[in-house]
């Protein structure tokens, strides 16, 4: 995901009843763009997405060349200008792809507004994506699964909410912004496996429904951060605080002498901390497990047991669990259940989440080969 400081601000959106369709500049239209994405890209609880920040970063490199240029004149000439820009830029081809698609679908909605004539935006969709080995814009490795070795490593390094999310996550296979979300309200018992059906997931937009088998493990952890309020997030940040400073005054030695409290009060007051929020998001786990690496690796250095030969933990990041969960069902139980485990609609999907088993080739090399 790409995310920078906006470079256009739609709050100075200029309403798109009072723009022409043929006066608009392409500086006026990408604020207007903007004022509907930030209304439009955004969660069910209101939050936006990362995509808003995405589009900023396209539109930032076509404002920087034609800002002042009519947005009628904006051809497919420079729409591939604006693509040379992405790719000297040190843009990965897949984002280069992506930030040219998003400069069509703004072009799109400018045409179903009546902004510009629906001819510009078909003259854009002539311009096709960049082609692996035929661009300078380099081809980034896949998402490859973490190895179970190395999440081992990291799990010391977390706290016990978000140790115990990264272990829900290793279990079910779902997605980081599920095991955030889980709450044990959402959570159907009746069965000896547990359905996990979130309120809202990736795909919810689309009308599709989602869940999430439990097994025994994944419950027994469950009930582990399981609380007496069934609307509680099941893995939360508060918690997490309230459970350290109680265990720091349960393993406290001196007394609370009154004149320290005082104190203590007048500095909360004085300088108030922000409250840790009721949920996480993927973002702060993600930045956890980085930090949970860096710890682990910093300490590993300093064990004399296995000196400067040690193997570092690589980095890696809670999608790459994902990763790890169909590759593993995929090559226990087959392509099928893979799909049905991740919750993907096509095959397809799954074959680049699931890593093909090599060692299947290699036995019917062997027998045949």
């Amino acid at each position: 995901m790409l995310s920078a400081v906006p470079a256009v601000v739609p709050s100075a959106a200029v309403p798109p009843a009072t723009l022409g369709a043929t006066d608009i500049t392409f500086a006026e239209l990408a604020i207007a763009f903007l004022a509907h994405a930030e209304k439009h890209y955004r969660h069910p609880d209101g939050r936006p997405t990362g995509e808003i920040a995405n589009y900023h970063m396209a539109i930032r490199h076509a404002r920087e060349m034609c800002g002042s240029l009519l947005a009628a004149e904006f051809g497919p000439k420079l729409l591939k200008a604006v693509r040379e820009k992405m790719v000297a830029a040190k843009w990965c081809r897949r984002q280069v792809n992506q930030g040219v698609d998003r400069l069509k679908r703004m072009f799109k909605w400018a045409a179903s507004e009546e902004l510009i004539p629906a001819g510009v935006f078909h003259a854009l969709q002539t311009v096709a994506g960049l082609q692996a080995g035929r661009t300078a814009a380099p081809d980034r490795p896949g998402v490859l699964p973490v190895s179970d070795a190395a999440v081992d490593a990291t799990l010391p390094y977390l706290n016990r909410h978000v140790r115990g999310l990264i272990e829900f996550q290793r279990l079910t296979g779902c997605r980081p912004g599920e095991a955030c979300a889980i709450r044990v309200a959402d959570i159907d018992k009746a069965g000896d496996v547990w359905v996990f059906r979130p309120a809202h997931h990736k795909n919810s937009y689309r009308g599709t429904k989602r869940s999430i088998a439990i097994g025994p493990k994944a419950q027994t952890l469950i009930e582990r951060f399981a609380t007496d309020n069934p609307e509680d997030f099941l893995f939360s940040p508060s918690r997490c605080v309230a459970e350290g400073i109680a265990e720091r005054a349960a393993a406290r030695k001196t007394p609370r002498y009154p004149s320290h409290m005082k104190r203590n009060a007048a500095k909360r007051v004085a300088a108030p901390k922000r409250a840790p929020d009721e949920q996480y998001t993927s973002m702060v786990i993600a930045h956890a497990v980085r930090r949970a690496v860096q710890l682990a690796n910093r300490d590993g250095c300093r064990n004399p047991e296995y000196g400067p030969t040690l193997p570092l933990v690589p980095p890696w990041h809670p999608n790459q669990i994902r990763h790890l969960y169909a590759t593993t069902v995929r090559r226990e139980y087959g392509l099928e259940a893979a799909q049905v485990s991740l919750g993907h609609s096509k095959a397809d999907t799954t074959q680049i989440y699931a890593e093909k088993n090599e060692a299947l080739a290699a036995s019917v090399a062997a027998k045949i080969g």
